[in-house]
């Protein structure tokens, strides 16, 4: 473990003390960097990198090799934040034989401290078995985007007061089973303060209000570098889209203009090297 790590028994004790845990997902070394810059807790190498980083509409199709090279990226470049790894679509669903095999490739190939699954039920023994395995494992209830055509869709979850009976029962499940923590993705406010209380372990909301112990965003979300509608939980912090696209038109126009590179951009050579270059005449052919 890297000096000054944040571990699991100080994430409890953040709970205890009644401080807010600060997560943030990563897909890239720049990211990982500035966010440990900014004091951020944990970095969430989520499966959402499909959408933001790789161009698809869900999270289904990114891969287990995909997952692996963005959280090897983002490890290796931090020292303090917990690195979890988000297990993909099908890295964990058939066995809990994969599930441990997939979960110890995260910690030795990609060098994540963690890893995420989603759902209780049959994820239920999953837990147990890689945390047997000696790999913590941060569970995710309520909107699970990998089970959301099962769901109808990305709408909020425990609505009804049995569906919300529901996501405590498994909540309370996946604590059992040994789950260090737990996201809790599109809950309502009431049922999700409910959950963080009957919870002994820390639970990280997304569109379940403040009485979470913690909260996440997505970082292209947050820092405004998605586009278009954004789910109702999502608070643009910044609007980078805007200022990307503004500098990259207006290095186009300058390049196109002959503006760039003016000659504070440029190299030049010594006189005397110039003049024999000059005369040496075209190159043999």
């Amino acid at each position: 473990m890297k000096p000054g790590k944040l571990t699991l028994p100080e994430l409890a004790a953040m709970k205890e003390r009644g401080e807010k845990i600060v997560m943030v997902t990563a897909y890239d070394a720049p990211g990982a960097r500035l966010a440990e810059q900014a004091g951020i807790d944990i970095l969430l190498v989520g499966d959402t990198a499909g959408m933001v980083v790789l161009g698809h509409e869900g999270t289904v199709p990114v891969t287990m090799d995909e997952m692996l090279f963005l959280t090897r990226t983002v490890a290796r470049t931090v020292q303090r934040p917990l690195v979890v790894g988000d297990m993909p679509f099908g890295s964990y669903h058939v066995s809990d034989e994969d599930a441990v095999r997939n979960s110890i490739r995260f910690v030795k190939e990609a060098g994540a401290d963690v890893v995420k699954l989603e759902g209780a039920g049959p994820s239920l023994s999953r837990v147990r078995a890689i945390v047997s395995a000696g790999i913590g494992v941060m569970g995710h209830v309520g909107l699970t985007p990998q089970s959301e055509t099962i769901l109808g869709g990305f709408k909020t979850q425990g609505r009804t007061a049995s569906k919300a009976r529901q996501l405590l029962a498994d909540a309370l499940a996946l604590e059992a089973a040994g789950c260090f923590a737990i996201v809790l993705e599109a809950v309502p406010v009431p049922v999700a303060a409910r959950i963080t209380e009957a919870l002994t372990v820390p639970t990280i909301g997304i569109g379940a209000g403040a009485e979470c112990d913690g909260q996440v965003l997505v970082y292209h979300d947050l820092l405004g570098l998605t586009e278009g509608r954004a789910p109702r939980f999502v608070k643009r912090y910044a609007s980078l889209a805007d200022e990307i696209r503004g500098a990259l038109e207006t290095y186009a126009d300058e390049v196109r203009t002959g503006a760039y590179p003016s000659e504070e951009h440029t190299y030049s050579m010594p006189e005397d090297e110039l003049e024999l270059f000059t005369r040496s005449g075209p190159p043999s052919r």
